[in-house]
């Protein structure tokens, strides 16, 4: 039944890859001459980009305010575990589990078990974090080395990201995360926002912000995952922060928001086109993009005051 439910959300976004996001690059090849438009795999390296920058800045944006910047870093480590797992899983048992799959899974419960430990075990922040990256990044060395290496050749381009490695069916399933954590970002956004800066007051007008902290950990480890196979999960979290990091100069809390979007836009489209040019890793490249943007908005803003 999952198997099913899952496709039924996943296909009419392989359709939106084929027929129109496909066809209307095929036709700006065509138009341009720039041929790498027209290859498929950069086609759906392309929307994934487009589709990070969406998302990784738009819960970002709560996280930095929040200065829970790293639970990016703590998810990524733990959607590695949950790769490692689907990875054993398969070898093992002879099965074929999606690691995409088993990483979300595993993503989602250590976000809610950073929740739980902040929440009801005392824990500050950081310590949960720590708790939870070192717990999830050593299940994964240990499930990694149980098969005498034999997985180690294919996590390596979920540690480190890869264009190549994006298929059809992973990009559709990150073009369906990304209208979901959109949707229900733009339908809780009020209350997000509020939690994010004033928990005290949120509690006081009897807002239920356990529950809305929950999700915005949820959202996280949703952005983490789809994240993953371009970006790696070493530097999934800079989507998240650094174009959050260079927006923080705009006003308001909304622009600032759309601003970060932009960044990462930039970011991205630019550090895939260079990966691909180059031959080099594509979540590096955009994460060095990201940076040189938050540097030229921190000297940008210091010329304007």
């Amino acid at each position: 039944m999952e198997a099913l439910t899952l496709l039924w959300l996943v296909a009419p976004m392989e359709w939106f890859l084929a027929d129109v996001w496909g066809t209307a690059l095929d036709a700006v090849a065509g138009a341009t001459g720039v041929r790498v438009l027209g290859f498929p795999f950069m086609q759906r390296a392309y929307l994934a980009a487009v589709c990070i920058a969406v998302i990784g800045p738009l819960v970002g944006s709560f996280l930095v305010h929040r200065e829970m910047a790293m639970i990016g870093d703590t998810l990524a480590h733990s959607a590695f575990a949950g790769v490692a797992v689907g990875l054993f899983v398969n070898a093992t048992l002879a099965l074929s589990v999606s690691p995409l799959l088993t990483a979300l899974v595993v993503a989602v419960l250590a976000a809610l078990l950073v929740q739980a430990l902040i929440d009801y075990a005392g824990a500050y922040t950081d310590t949960s974090l720590a708790i939870v990256l070192t717990g999830a990044f050593a299940v994964g060395s240990v499930l990694v080395t149980a098969t005498d290496g034999g997985i180690a050749v294919g996590i390596n381009a979920y540690l480190f990201g890869s264009l190549a490695t994006v298929s059809r069916a992973s990009t559709g399933l990150l073009l369906a995360m990304s209208v979901l954590v959109t949707a229900v970002v733009t339908v809780a956004y009020r209350p997000l926002a509020y939690v994010t800066f004033d928990e005290v007051g949120a509690r006081a007008a009897g807002l239920d912000v356990g529950r809305y902290n929950r999700l915005l950990v949820v959202l996280t480890a949703v952005v983490v995952v789809g994240s993953m196979q371009i970006m790696g999960v070493i530097l999934v979290a800079a989507m998240l922060v650094v174009p959050v990091a260079a927006a923080t100069a705009v006003s308001g809390f909304r622009r600032s928001v759309v601003a970060a979007v932009l960044v990462g836009q930039a970011a991205t489209l630019t550090g895939t086109t260079l990966s691909y040019s180059y031959d080099i890793a594509a979540g590096g490249t955009i994460a060095l993009v990201a940076v040189a943007l938050f540097v030229a908005a921190r000297v940008l803003f210091l010329g304007v005051r």
